[in-house]
């Protein structure tokens, strides 16, 4: 009889500590991206006449978002600083910026399950718009 109660005893102590146990959450998770830099192809093209336009092809894997940009009138490389147009692109996640990229293509890793608002931004190198931007909306899958 007096095992039953020590065994009563031990199992209201085992739930009332795992009933008081404080609900942990988790971290806020920082993407990571990724550049893939593409020396044999020539994404970006840049003419004086052209008007500067911006196509965005992305695809999921998994938790990993490959963005791949088609830029036209407006150049990424620093060595043809001479030129008018050169730029960059701002990535912005959920509303905050997140990083400047300088490549056509890159991967974003990391992003938490559930839905995020991409928007891609070119910009100049002061950061002014050139006024080229898409926004997209992704599912990551749990």
């Amino acid at each position: 009889m007096k095992g039953i109660k020590q065994l009563y005893v031990l199992i209201f102590f085992i739930l009332l500590a795992s009933g008081c146990q404080r609900e942990i959450t988790k971290p806020e998770i920082k993407p990571k991206f990724i550049n893939i830099y593409q020396s044999s192809v020539s994404v970006f093209h840049q003419d004086d006449n052209e008007i500067p336009s911006l196509f965005v092809k992305h695809e999921i894997k998994g938790n990993q978002i490959y963005i791949e940009c088609l830029v036209t009138g407006i150049s990424f490389r620093n060595r043809e600083r001479s030129k008018q147009k050169i730029g960059k692109m701002q990535v912005w996640v959920d509303g905050k910026k997140s990083r400047e990229i300088t490549s056509a293509a890159f991967i974003i890793k990391g992003l938490s399950p559930g839905k995020h608002k991409l928007k891609l931004e070119i910009v100049k190198l002061n950061n002014e718009p050139y006024g080229l931007s898409k926004e997209i909306m992704v599912n990551i899958p749990r």
